[in-house]
This record gives structure tokens, C-alpha cells and sequence, in this order.
């Protein structure tokens, strides 16, 4: 969690978005204590699994490992940030205007944003 000074001396918290470390959905800092590292029960107990089934192996602990359909979602995920990153690009060449450039920009943060689930 951030904390934010103001001019009077006081503080107030600041909550921040951030990613489950299992399946990657936004969470948000709460007000109290430590910050949480999976979003759901089930996730937390997905990553131990995998953290046992790779304990004594040569796969490092710290390892992601996907399935061949994640790994092709999320290339198909990039893939559309690509086309939307070149679409604004070409839109900057041909000098559009700033409403569709502005449109063109948010569709790139939100193709970003799901282009940053692992799962």
C-alpha cells in the first residue's frame, strides 16, 4: 500500500491495483494489513500444487508453467495488442484526430491489460 502526504501533515491511503499471482484478475490493496498475494482460496491452492509437483526437479520454483491453451491464449492476446499498437501507428501517419486517437490509445491499455494474464 502507497501512502500519500498532504500539505495539512495528515496521511491518507492510496489504493493500488495489482495482479493475483495465480490467474492474473485485478485486485485492489486493502486498508489493513499486508498486501494479498492470491485473489481466491483456490488459486492460492493452485499454486502450491504446482510448487509441490516441481519440488525436486530441475523446474526453478519460481517457474510458470502453462498449458499448451494458455500459452496459445496468450499468444493470440499479443497478438491483438500488436494489431491494435499498428493500427495506432497507422492512425498517427495519417494524421487522425485526437478523438480517435484517444479511442485507438484506450483500446491498447485494455488490450495490454489482459495481455497480462499468464492464465
Amino acid at each position: 500500500m502507497c501512502v500519500e502526504h498532504t500539505t495539512s501533515g495528515t496521511t491518507r491511503s492510496r489504493r493500488r491495483p495489482y495482479a493475483c499471482a495465480w490467474c492474473g484478475q485485478t485486485m485492489v490493496d486493502s486498508e489493513h494489513g499486508r498486501r494479498r498475494k492470491y485473489c481466491k482460496r483456490s488459486c492460492r491452492q493452485r499454486a502450491y500444487e504446482q510448487r509441490a509437483l516441481t519440488e525436486g526437479t530441475s523446474i526453478p520454483s519460481d517457474a510458470v508453467i502453462l498449458t499448451r491453451t494458455e500459452v496459445s491464449d496468450l499468444g493470440d492476446r499479443l497478438f491483438a495488442l500488436r494489431c491494435a499498437a499498428e493500427d495506432l501507428a497507422t492512425a498517427v501517419d495519417e494524421d487522425a484526430d485526437s478523438t480517435t486517437l484517444a479511442e485507438l490509445a484506450a483500446e491498447i491499455v485494455t488490450l495490454a491489460k489482459n495481455a497480462e494474464r499468464l492464465r
